[in-house]
């Protein structure tokens, strides 16, 4: 053990003030052994936002009350990290208004970057699979779709989330500063 570093009891106020410091930049984040990760957007976690994607990936293979519920889980995921964001800056002990400016913030970056847009996208993508494959053999016209869909969501997410941002910094974030 390296006696040259500070030793920091993880249940003292500095040691959280430390490992959960939230940025000013985008509600939520934290530090963490100095890197600034937000566990909703940073992390494997992320991916649970893009269950609608999955659904849409497979509308031509299942009801469409499957599709539904994967857009109840995707939105699900976002109001869940709405609250863990509000949650932080009030207990951070942030003003009402600014509790409420991290919630619209958080909950119009995630409807935008992991509900609305990828959505459409994936629904497009297997919408136009299936048109140009529309003279295949069945069996081929209801899973090809499917499988393009569902390898195209991890090249999708990172320019969805970039662009997200530039359009929130663009809009909401200069409104209500």
């Amino acid at each position: 053990m390296d006696e040259s570093k500070p030793k920091v009891d993880s249940t003292t106020p500095a040691a959280d003030t430390a490992i959960a410091k939230l940025s000013t930049d985008r509600p939520g984040r934290r530090q963490i052994q100095n890197i600034d990760v937000d566990i909703y957007r940073d992390t494997f976690i992320r991916y649970m936002g893009y269950s609608n994607e999955v659904g849409e990936a497979f509308r031509p293979l299942v009801p469409k009350a499957i599709v539904a519920a994967s857009y109840g889980m995707a939105i699900g995921y976002v109001c869940t990290d709405t609250f863990d964001k509000s949650l932080r800056e009030n207990m951070s002990g942030a003003s009402r208004r600014e509790v409420t400016i991290a919630a619209a913030d958080v909950f119009s970056w995630q409807m935008l970057a992991s509900v609305i847009i990828p959505g459409l996208v994936i629904n497009r993508i297997t919408a136009g699979s299936k048109m140009l494959l529309r003279r295949s053999p069945t069996i081929l016209l209801k899973t090809l779709p499917t499988i393009i869909g569902l390898a195209s969501i991890p090249l999708i997410v990172h320019p969805i989330d970039s662009l997200v941002d530039r359009f929130m910094d663009a809009t909401f974030r200069q409104m209500v500063r």
